[in-house]
């Protein structure tokens, strides 16, 4: 079943002709972590779309006021449908390049890389951003519907950096559109 914030979501989305909204299997999965975020924990996501999988983020966390969750958008047209829902008071969704903002943010226990900046540009700022024991999820990685040379040379670069960091333990899912989870084990 969809949960009403996410099917909301999905409706705003379709209505604004977006066609790159989060896939419900890696929407459940962020849910999933998102409930697992520690007391007082800290969510980030890289591009917010719509706020599909924001509203999966939202969904795994309905109950807790003690998360600070911030999503970046860059696209003002996306940012303008994702801030026509009702969030609850501990989301922030903020415009601006991931790139240039990640340095300010702070440190995140979990973070879903679903942008270019962030994920393609820069993932050496996103890892940096993960508190000890938090995670990051990065999606899209073997997409069937959309796949191109510079998608699949940009996932291979991702995918490489993520299996060779060593502060990180990872595995890739065949979740949705392939996702990678990293857990930062160490310093």
């Amino acid at each position: 079943m969809v949960p009403p914030r996410v099917d909301a979501a999905l409706s705003r989305a379709k209505g604004a002709g977006f066609a790159l909204s989060s896939d419900p299997a890696v929407g459940q999965l962020l849910a999933v972590l998102a409930a697992a975020v520690p007391p007082n924990g800290r969510v980030l996501e890289l591009g917010t779309g719509c706020g599909v999988g924001l509203a999966w983020i939202a969904h795994g966390l309905e109950a807790r006021t003690d998360v600070d969750v911030v999503s970046i958008e860059s696209s003002p047209e996306a940012l303008a449908v994702a801030r026509s829902e009702a969030w609850p008071d501990w989301v922030s969704i903020v415009e601006g390049d991931a790139v240039t903002l990640l340095p300010t943010l702070g440190a995140f226990d979990l973070v879903f890389a679903d942008a270019e900046g962030g994920k393609w540009e820069r993932l050496d700022l996103t890892l940096d951003a993960v508190r000890p024991n938090g995670m990051v999820v990065v999606d899209d990685m073997t997409p069937p519907r959309w796949e191109d040379e510079r998608h699949r040379a940009k996932t291979a670069e991702v995918r490489a950096r993520l299996l060779s960091d060593p502060r990180f333990v990872t595995v890739e899912v065949t979740q949705g559109t392939g996702v990678i989870v990293s857990t930062r084990a160490r310093s």
